[in-house]
């Protein structure tokens, strides 16, 4: 463990940074996941275009920044971002689950190289690739109707649902400080924040000009596929 994380205590909470090969081993695996999407996209012997790869690349990017973005904070802890989760649910609305996932758990770890909160191994991957990677489930609801929106809340809620588990799990030792019990606290310190920025998120995408735009970009990402479905098609 030394290898790859340094122990550090605060507050008497030990927790875990990673070390220069610990960022190594992250960012290898987090290119692998990226190179094996460029392969799979949910059907067999279908590859992640060039462009799709892109958007993946850039929705990633954006979701990074805006998460630095913290709009307010809550009372008890966690922030509400500035609709940092839309754009990795995106990816597996436009996309599928296969490639939304993919991408969402590279985002899990791109968002552990960047904001590292290491106390246990398995808190790590509940907290980062679970959480974060839940947000692939959109591509559950791609091509339904109404898929942006049902996708965002059933990723939104994937999330949760871990972050509550490893609320309850890792850090239920806080629920005595608001006189909580420790699944009350859990579900009220990440269902607060997480609510709060899905509300926002589902106001903006329901504003006509935004679910417009949104739109559009759908089928600038899609418009690729759509061409070699049809081109394959014609040549059978």
């Amino acid at each position: 463990m030394s290898f790859f994380f340094n122990a550090e205590e605060y507050d008497g909470v030990i927790s875990y940074l990673p070390t220069t090969a610990g960022y190594a081993v992250l960012i290898a695996v987090m290119i692998a996941i990226l190179l094996i999407a460029c392969y799979c996209n949910g059907k067999k012997n279908v590859k992640l275009s060039s462009k799709q790869l892109a958007f993946s690349a850039m929705a990633m990017a954006l979701a990074v920044v805006t998460s630095m973005i913290k709009l307010f904070e809550l009372p008890m802890g966690g922030s509400v971002t500035l609709f940092s989760m839309l754009f990795v649910v995106l990816i597996g609305y436009w996309f599928g689950p296969r490639a939304g996932l993919m991408t969402a758990i590279a985002y899990g770890f791109l968002q552990l190289i960047l904001e590292p909160y290491i106390i246990h191994p398995m808190q790590m991957l509940v907290d980062y690739i679970f959480a974060f990677g839940a947000l692939g489930l959109s591509g559950l609801f791609a091509n339904k109707k109404h898929g942006l929106i049902l996708g965002y809340w059933v990723a939104v809620f994937g999330r949760f649902i871990f972050a509550f588990l490893s609320g309850m799990i890792f850090f239920g030792a806080a629920a005595a400080d608001y006189n909580m019990s420790i699944p009350v606290y859990s579900i009220v310190y990440n269902g607060s924040y997480l609510l709060a920025e899905a509300l926002m998120t589902t106001i903006v995408i329901c504003i006509p000009p935004v679910n417009k735009a949104l739109a559009k970009v759908k089928n600038m990402a899609l418009a690729e596929s759509k061409s070699r479905t049809v081109d394959t098609k014609e040549n059978n």
